[in-house]
């Protein structure tokens, strides 16, 4: 990034700042805060160690410094403007979870549907916050990260203590780390008809059971009921090892009797006593598979991480780190909402071919000089693949 790039991102991103509305963590004034500039960059020297009294001094600092990031730390300290660790005296730490795109299994090439993707993964993760460990709506914080992904936070008193060990055996649970999926199915013995032999058969534990097991539960009776209503269910399932035709056609007729259902909700496996055991591991398998969510553990286990600050706008991308609310997130779209800039046209010169999808246009740029929208121009700027002006 040359200097006329940075004097111009600088500009935008002062322009910015005049006027934004920041949103500060609680007991900000607890917390020790860092940012990178663009004057130092590409070096991302990091200068941390500094703490406010108050907000207009974080916005007189941001409108003045112009940073291209900034951060707050998830820990409470004592001293937060302390030049070291050890004098700060930490206090306690909000539960983060960062969810980063790049990090996530099969994630898609291109930018927008990488960005669905980890959006599908955080309501995944929602779904376990708010659902499996109690945290009510408004206590979980979403965030844009402006950049790859999402982070949630959790100030609640009940968990700032936590330390970094307690920390990682929440990610374990969530992205199902050292499950075993065979401990969920259970045997019980049931009595043979007029002097027939006993049989064992396997028990689930029931729909509303906290924890894994109800979620696997709810997944193979939604699993199995859909398929009744598929075309050609025989196919599908006879494509599971020990499925055969015939276990194929009792598996239909069962999950097509509502009582049966109702039966297997309660974790009642009677009736399928004959199918065998592994067909339930591999849906069970299915479920955990589908249902965990990928977060980056190092960043939860961190008692003294530093976090982006909602309302500024990262560096990387030129867009805005955005608070959400959960029915924000399942509409949010980051390529849209979260871009900042104007319309007004900015000449520029590729240095490198790049595409993305913003506002809802497609920009494909091969190296040479051209004129995009002030947005695009940006986001292409702070990525590295242009600079600003024509020569």
């Amino acid at each position: 990034m040359n200097e006329k790039t940075k004097r111009f991102l600088k500009s935008k991103f002062q322009d910015y700042y005049r006027t934004a509305g920041i949103h500060l963590p609680p007991d900000f004034t607890s917390r020790e805060w860092g940012f990178i500039l663009f004057d130092e960059m590409p070096e991302f020297v990091m200068r941390r160690h500094k703490a406010f009294g108050s907000h207009g001094e974080l916005q007189v600092y941001l409108s003045g410094m112009v940073p291209a990031h900034a951060y707050y730390s998830v820990a409470y300290y004592e001293y937060p403007n302390a030049p070291n660790m050890k004098e700060k005296n930490w206090l306690s730490a909000d539960l983060i979870f960062d969810l980063d795109a790049d990090h996530l299994p099969g994630a898609p090439k291109s930018y927008a549907d990488m960005l669905e993707h980890v959006k599908q993964e955080s309501l995944k993760l929602y779904g376990f916050l708010n659902n499996d460990f109690g945290f009510a709506e408004e206590d979980i914080h979403i965030v844009f990260s402006g950049g790859r992904g999402y982070h949630f936070h959790i100030s609640t008193p009940a968990v700032r203590s936590l330390g970094s060990a307690e920390r990682r055996e929440i990610v374990d649970y969530v992205s199902s780390t050292g499950l075993e999926v065979n401990r969920f199915f259970g045997k019980r013995v049931v009595s043979g008809d007029a002097g027939a032999e006993s049989a064992e058969v396997f028990v689930l534990p029931p729909e509303n059971e906290g924890g894994w097991g109800g979620r696997i539960n709810r997944h193979i009776i939604s699993y199995l009921s859909g398929i009744t209503k598929h075309d050609d269910p025989i196919k599908i399932l006879t494509g599971f090892n020990g499925i055969g035709k015939n276990r194929a056609g009792q598996l239909i007729d069962i999950f097509g009797d509502e009582h049966q259902v109702d039966l297997l909700k309660d974790g009642k496996m009677d009736a399928l006593s004959k199918i065998p055991k592994t067909f339930f591991e591999a849906l069970a398998n299915q479920a955990v598979s589908e249902m965990s969510a990928s977060v980056d553990e190092p960043v939860t286990s961190d008692i003294k991480r530093l976090i982006r600050l909602p309302g500024s706008l990262h560096g990387g991308s030129g867009m805005r780190v955005t608070a959400l609310s959960i029915s924000e997130l399942e509409t949010f779209d980051p390529l849209n909402d979260a871009v900042v800039f104007s319309d007004d046209s900015v000449q520029l010169k590729i240095i490198k071919p790049f595409s993305v999808q913003m506002r809802g246009n497609d920009f494909v740029v091969g190296e040479g000089t051209t004129e995009l929208p002030e947005y695009a121009a940006i986001y292409l700027m702070c990525r590295g693949v242009a600079e600003y002006g024509s020569k």
